[in-house]
């Protein structure tokens, strides 16, 4: 049997990342948004700045931070870019226990959230459910099985 040779990758000063603390949502609709993540999802708002542009909300232990487009100016510019209409921009999962997905479904159903895919057992052993915030976000909730 010919043997293998094993790539040893250098060490990098990357490598001292080990953890996300928050992600940053690009907003169109700062009041629908912040609707949407603190009423409907129910996430508890950690700050709120700048007179409502900047609104860190608490998940677990990562904040989700909703933010207008345009709002951060480096160098005079700012890097966001334009807006796609109608396209998720991210998705983000959000993990529960098993018995708890069918729960998110009903809870979100019963305010109106569309719903893509209710509950359904996927082949990479997670259970999952497949929705959208008010800015075509795509938003899961998923559980291990």
């Amino acid at each position: 049997m010919p043997s293998q040779t094993v790539a040893v990758r250098k060490p990098s000063a990357l490598d001292a990342i080990r953890h996300l603390d928050y992600v940053i949502l690009i907003c169109e609709d700062m009041p629908k948004m912040r609707a949407f993540y603190a009423g409907t999802m129910g996430f508890r708002v950690h700050k709120d700045l700048w007179d409502g542009n900047w609104v860190e909300l608490k998940v677990g232990s990562v904040l989700l931070v909703l933010r207008p487009r345009g709002l951060v100016q480096l160098k005079g510019r700012s890097h966001d870019g334009p807006a796609r209409a109608g396209s998720a921009g991210l998705q983000l999962a959000f993990r529960v226990a098993p018995a708890e997905v069918e729960a998110c479904h009903a809870a979100l159903a019963a305010q109106g959230v569309p719903i893509l895919d209710e509950p359904t057992d996927q082949p990479w052993a997670h259970r999952t459910l497949f929705f959208q915030d008010p800015e075509h976000n795509l938003l899961e909730v998923y559980a291990d099985i």
